[in-house]
C-alpha cells in the first residue's frame, strides 16, 4: 500500500514496555503496515529485552529503537537530566508536580521521551497496553506538548493489578483510546462511563499477503495448538479433552508450539494422562515453520480461558492467521473471540473450561471434511473484511493524523 502523495506523512512514536517480543506479532505487523503506507515510526523500548526467541518479521521493520534507561541509580545524571529537560521543554517548571503521582523511574523515562519528541519532531505517540507503556507515553506528550493514543488490549483491562493503573485518567487525556474488540469496548464504557467516550474498537489485523488461503489438510488428523504457556491460553483444557479423544480410540496428533511457565505442568499433564506418544509440546517456533504447520494441520484449537486473576485474551492472532490460511479453527466464548469465530459459521465456539465440549468439537472437525472446508471459506472472507491489517491501519493514522500538534523548533532540536 503507497502513502497519498498529497498527504504529508504522518511520525508516530510508538512506546511498548519491551521490544521486541516473541508473542506480540501484533505490534510488528501494525508498525510494518504503517510503514508500507509511508508513515515514519520510531519505536520506544521502557525495558530491556527478556526474550530467547523473536520472530523473523523484526528484521522488515526499518523503524530505530531507542531504549530509555529503565532504573535511575545515579543522582547526578538525574539531576543533568532535570536540567536539560528545564531547558529544552515547555513549561517543564510547572509541570513538575505530575512528577509526585509517579516513581521516579516512570517520570524519568518520560523526560527522556519528551525529549525526544522534541529533537526528532515526532507529531504523536502511540502506546501499546494500558499499562506502563501508556503511563510514560502520557506524561511524555503532557511534557512535550503533543497528544497521545493507546491500545488496551485485554490484561491491562481486566487484570486486577495491586496498584492502579489509572486507566480513567488515562482514557480521559488520551486524543483517542484504542481497543480490539467490540467486548473490550462495551466493558470500557460500562466501566468508565464519560472517561471512556474517546474509546473506540480497531480490530487487530494481518498482513494477506504473507497468509494465502488453501483449502484445510483434513486428512492429517493433526491438532495444532499456538501460544505461550500460560494459564489464560487453556492448554491444560485442551490436553484434557485430547485426554478424552484418546480414551475413546480417536486417531489423531496433536502439537502445542511455545513456551512458558508452565511447560513442566503442561508436561507432567500430558505424561499422566498417557497420551505422551500422541502429544508434543514443541517449544518455540518462528513465523514460518508455525505457517507450515497450520497449513498441515486439521485444525488450529485455542482453547482461551479467564485466569483465577481475570487475565485473557483479547483476540489472538494465530486465529486470524489460521483462518487466513483456510485452516479451521476452535476457540472458546472468551472477550472478543465470539466476533471473530462464529459458531458454525466462521469456526467452531466452545465454552471454556470445557474439556467435553472441545473434545466434541475437535471430534466433528476430524471427521466431517465438508464442516471443515465450509467453514474455512467463510473464515478468510471474515478476515478479509475485518482483519486486513492494511485497511485498519489506516484508520490508526487517520486518528494519529487527526489528534498530531505541531510542535514548534526547540534548543537542540527542529520541528
Amino acid at each position: 500500500m503507497k502513502s497519498d502523495p498529497q498527504t504529508p506523512p504522518i511520525y508516530v512514536g510508538y512506546v511498548v514496555k519491551r521490544y521486541p517480543r516473541f508473542s506480540e506479532t501484533f505490534v510488528v505487523n501494525e508498525i510494518l503496515a504503517h510503514e508500507r503506507a509511508g508513515a515514519k515510526v520510531a519505536i520506544f523500548a521502557l525495558g530491556p529485552v527478556d526474550e530467547p526467541h523473536f520472530q523473523h518479521d523484526i528484521a522488515e521493520v526499518r523503524a530505530p529503537v531507542t531504549r530509555l534507561n529503565d532504573k535511575q541509580r545515579n543522582c547526578e545524571s538525574f539531576w543533568a537530566l532535570l536540567q536539560q529537560a528545564h531547558q529544552q521543554l515547555p513549561d517543564f517548571a510547572n509541570n513538575l508536580f505530575l512528577a509526585q503521582h509517579h516513581n521516579i523511574h516512570e517520570f524519568a523515562q518520560a523526560i527522556m521521551l519528551a525529549l525526544a519528541v522534541r529533537a526528532q519532531g515526532i507529531q504523536c505517540l502511540h502506546a501499546h497496553f494500558a499499562t506502563r507503556a501508556t503511563t510514560v507515553a502520557r506524561l511524555a506528550a503532557r511534557l512535550s506538548g503533543i497528544s497521545y493514543t493507546f491500545t488496551a488490549h485485554a490484561k491491562d483491562i481486566y487484570y486486577p493489578y495491586e496498584e492502579t493503573t489509572d486507566m480513567a485518567r488515562k482514557l480521559r487525556d488520551s486524543a483517542r483510546a484504542i481497543t480490539v474488540s467490540d467486548y473490550n469496548l462495551a466493558y470500557l464504557k460500562q466501566q468508565y462511563g464519560r472517561d471512556a467516550d474517546k474509546a473506540i474498537r480497531v480490530y487487530n489485523g494481518i498482513d494477506l499477503a504473507k497468509f494465502p488461503y488453501q483449502a484445510p489438510a483434513n486428512q492429517t488428523r493433526h491438532i495444532l495448538a499456538v501460544g505461550r504457556l500460560v494459564a489464560k491460553k487453556g492448554f491444560d483444557i485442551l490436553i484434557e479433552a485430547l485426554s478424552l479423544l484418546h480414551s475413546r480410540g480417536i486417531e489423531f496428533r496433536a502439537t502445542i508450539v511455545g513456551y512458558g511457565p508452565l511447560q513442566d505442568a503442561l508436561a507432567t499433564q500430558i505424561q499422566t494422562a498417557g497420551i505422551a506418544h500422541k502429544v508434543t509440546l514443541a517449544g518455540p517456533l518462528p513465523q514460518p515453520g508455525i505457517i507450515y504447520a497450520m497449513q498441515n494441520a486439521a485444525m488450529v484449537v485455542a482453547p482461551c480461558v479467564v485466569s483465577e486473576e481475570g487475565d485473557r485474551d483479547g483476540l489472538p492472532t494465530i486465529l486470524l492467521e489460521a483462518m487466513a490460511l483456510g485452516t479451521p479453527v476452535i476457540s472458546t466464548r472468551v472477550a472478543g473471540i465470539p466476533e471473530l469465530v462464529t459458531e458454525g459459521e466462521t469456526g467452531l465456539c466452545v465454552a471454556p473450561q470445557d474439556p467435553h465440549a472441545l473434545a466434541k468439537a475437535m471430534l466433528r472437525l476430524l471427521d466431517e471434511a465438508p464442516t471443515g472446508l465450509a467453514l474455512s471459506l467463510r473464515a478468510r472472507k471474515r478476515i478479509e473484511q475485518h482483519y486486513d491489517i492494511d485497511k485498519n491501519t489506516t484508520q490508526l493514522r487517520a486518528i494519529f493524523r487527526a489528534s498530531a500538534r505541531p510542535i514548534p523548533a526547540t534548543q537542540g532540536g527542529q520541528s
